[in-house]
């Protein structure tokens, strides 16, 4: 696709959305969920599980980040006890069954599975808790998909470079096999590695998540690199030694803003940063080429020089990885919360993978906020992404595996009531009017948990948590009654 063919098609995009949209909201069609439509509701296991050290748990990164003394996190809040749903998990099953929903989207510790990070250890009590963790939710007919790793991969590796060296691979691929091995009889979903741009950008350039690196410029990219070689492996282990028995799927997942241009003259800024920030990772895999967008790789390398650097920044797929990457995905999972407005400019560090784009984002002061200071409340952006998707990477099976929006921590959360109907309507236009393959939704998330480096100051869940009552009780918020009448009637009620 040239860049004038995508640039026109970004503002047609806009035009087709607003005036299908005019046309279909009137439609109480257009408010109905699909048949076989799978409702979920996603957690993390760091945000949620607590026992961080029981049993023979090893440390993970997040162990150290919360503990290292340099108060990166919001009131030096950790995940130590979290929502206990390690003890609790029994609970936050039986309310998933009670709203009706039928899918479930949870990871599994690295470190509780292998305390050492390597298979020469594995953990009977760890792989037991996660067997203990699927069984319910198939005794409650709920269809578990599992992340393999969140974020928390485990300490050890990360002395020894974490993301940033390529015998991750290796560790990565020998973990994931594990498992495979051990739950792909009962889990037909998998996806490896949950957003790799978050975790490169905020692990390894801005420093604001473990391991808390700033190595902008650098980091980021390294991280991308070894994270899809990582996730290729992780499907080719998959697709080699369990899919004939197991018949499940493994599948990408991406985290995207929807990146919309300023005006009609940012046609081109908004193209560049849908670039940069999602065919990073998906052009690799879906493209029929593989390999980076060639208009990253050559803005990469001309900023590179200019900063007098000998060689680009961003790192190389020699042709047998190039292969080897491409193709390695069965579904596409997409994390999606807000939007931005794109013009060419500058932003960013120099150098970093930001400042390398040639643009800035903003927002429109307009635009609703939230408890989270980057998430503003746009959802026709939602339905702008999903188009772009489905266009660019052959609409392939979707299945929505975080989306939501935070508050302080309302029972009678209308705000979030609001943020949900209006996501979903964009959602249910894309599906119906654009032909989106979307599959399934997993709200983010089940229970207020820890918030990263926001620890507990903003909250997420349709369930609220007493983080300051040890037994941690769960009490359904307004959101979660709507969410199962929702899910009862297969359709938005526009009357909510």
């Amino acid at each position: 696709m040239s860049t004038t063919l995508s640039l026109g098609s970004s503002i047609l995009l806009l035009l087709a959305i607003s005036v299908c949209a005019e046309d279909a909201e009137d439609q109480d069609k257009y408010l109905e969920f699909p048949p076989n439509f799978l409702f979920g509701a996603a957690t993390a296991a760091y945000q949620i599980e607590g026992a961080w050290n029981v049993s023979d748990k090893g440390e993970s990164t997040w162990d150290r980040f919360v503990h290292d003394g340099r108060g990166r996190v919001y009131n030096n809040d950790t995940g130590d006890i979290a929502a206990n749903s390690y003890y609790q998990y029994k609970e936050d099953i039986a309310i998933l069954k009670k709203l009706g929903f039928n899918s479930y989207r949870f990871s599994v510790s690295w470190t509780r599975i292998l305390p050492t990070g390597f298979p020469n250890k594995i953990s009977k009590d760890g792989v037991q808790y996660y067997h203990d963790v699927i069984n319910e939710l198939i005794a409650n007919n709920i269809e578990p998909l599992l992340t393999i790793c969140h974020w928390d991969h485990p300490q050890v590796l990360e002395e020894m470079g974490g993301w940033l060296n390529d015998e991750m691979v290796d560790w990565f691929g020998d973990y994931a096999r594990v498992i495979f091995r051990e739950y792909g009889s009962k889990v037909k979903k998998f996806i490896p590695i949950n957003e790799p741009i978050a975790l490169c950008k905020n692990g390894y350039s801005l420093g604001i998540h473990a391991p808390g690196k700033t190595l902008h410029g650098f980091g980021e990219y390294l991280c991308m690199h070894n994270v899809l070689k990582s996730h290729a492996r992780a499907y080719r282990i998959y697709e080699s030694e369990f899919k004939k028995n197991y018949g499940g799927q493994v599948g990408v997942l991406i985290n995207l803003s929807a990146y919309m241009p300023k005006n009609p003259e940012s046609a081109d800024a908004a193209e560049m940063s849908f670039q940069f920030n999602v065919g990073w990772s998906m052009h690799p895999i879906y493209s029929k080429e593989g390999d980076y967008p060639l208009v990253m790789k050559e803005l990469v390398a001309n900023k590179s020089a200019e900063q007098g650097y000998t060689k680009s920044r961003l790192p190389t797929f020699d042709a047998e990885w190039i292969k080897y990457i491409n193709g390695t995905s069965d579904f596409m999972a997409v994390n999606h919360y807000t939007s931005r407005l794109v013009a060419t400019g500058t932003m960013g560090r120099v150098p970093s993978h930001e400042n390398d784009q040639g643009v800035i984002e903003t927002i429109d002061g307009l635009w609703k906020s939230s408890a989270t200071d980057w998430l503003k409340v746009v959802p026709e952006g939602f339905r702008y992404v999903l188009r772009q998707l489905a266009t660019n990477y052959g609409n392939p099976p979707m299945y929505i595996t975080e989306n939501g929006v935070s508050d302080h921590g309302a029972l009678n959360d209308d705000d979030r009531i609001f943020y949900y109907r209006e996501y979903l309507r964009q959602m249910l236009l894309a599906i119906h009017v654009d032909g989106v393959n979307v599959k399934g939704y997993m709200l983010w998330s089940l229970l207020d948990n820890f918030e990263w480096d926001r620890g507990y100051s903003e909250y997420f869940g349709i369930v609220s948590v007493d983080f300051k009552d040890p037994k941690r009780p769960r009490i359904l918020k307004k959101s979660a009654s709507w969410w199962q009448n929702v899910i009862t009637t297969g359709k938005i009620d526009r009357s909510c």
